[in-house]
């Protein structure tokens, strides 16, 4: 019973008016146990059917609830409502290889599921934006043999203005420093060793960029996280808006 998870009630009192309401039909299951259930899949990693039914509701419930919330917008609309108030001074841009499980890959049209394969076995890449705080702001998916700066474009495209981008070697490309200038922000990326001509960096500065690395840790701690069990990829990214937003939530819940 120890490793069952339930919201505590400052963390529902946020997130309780960001849920859909007023639903006609036969009467539901309550939210609250709901989404503690899809809550307590993410962390253990198991089957819909491996969620204590007489504790979260039946399984099927679970898992219908979690995809209808996720067609209708409603993890991306939690997300944004509690990353309003980011610390926007400093962002950083890393990514993570995740592993796909076997039965993550069995799908007969897995080519649009951002599943790569490589060397390694297929694998997925997180690509993730933090604020100053370690807290995740923006989020993408991709094939894990996709290079890291595929998503900056995109995910670098709402950078605050006089905000400092770290970011590792990685990115070090004219193409994203130009992209960060044009939004009136600064990168502070190291030099590629093959980089001809001078540009400006301070290694003091960088040392904050542990942080993002320090979110991967965070999340990966949910056993649906370091490996890929989802066939789908919006329902794998679904799970990491949620695991994002326990982060806030926890967040919130101790400045409160």
């Amino acid at each position: 019973m120890s490793d069952l998870f339930w919201f505590s009630d400052a963390q529902w009192e946020r997130i309780a008016p960001l849920l859909p309401t007023g639903l006609r039909g036969k009467r539901r299951v309550d939210d609250r146990r709901v989404l503690s259930g899809i809550v307590h899949a993410l962390k253990s990693g198991g089957r819909w059917g491996d969620c204590p039914e007489h504790v979260y509701g039946p399984k099927k419930t679970l898992y219908n609830r979690f995809v209808r919330w996720r067609r209708a917008g409603v993890w991306d609309r939690i997300m944004d409502a509690l990353t309003a108030a980011h610390a926007a001074a400093v962002q950083m841009i890393d990514t993570s290889i995740i592993r796909v499980h076997q039965h993550g890959a069995c799908i007969a049209n897995s080519s649009g599921q951002h599943i790569g394969r490589s060397r390694g076995g297929l694998t997925s890449k997180i690509h993730v934006v933090v604020d100053g705080n370690g807290l995740p702001v923006q989020l993408g998916l991709t094939g894990g043999q996709v290079h890291d700066n595929r998503l900056c474009s995109v995910l670098l495209r709402q950078l605050p203005r006089r905000a400092r981008l770290l970011a590792d070697r990685g990115y070090d490309a004219d193409w994203i420093r130009a992209f960060v200038t044009e939004q009136s922000a600064w990168a502070n990326i190291p030099p590629k060793r093959n980089r001809k001509d001078p540009i400006c960096f301070s290694p003091y500065l960088y040392r904050d960029r542990n942080l993002v690395e320090r979110f991967f840790n965070k999340i990966k701690q949910c056993r649906r996280m370091a490996t890929r069990y989802d066939k789908l990829a919006a329902n794998y990214l679904a799970f990491v808006k949620l695991a994002c937003i326990r982060l806030w939530l926890r967040v919130y819940e101790s400045t409160a």
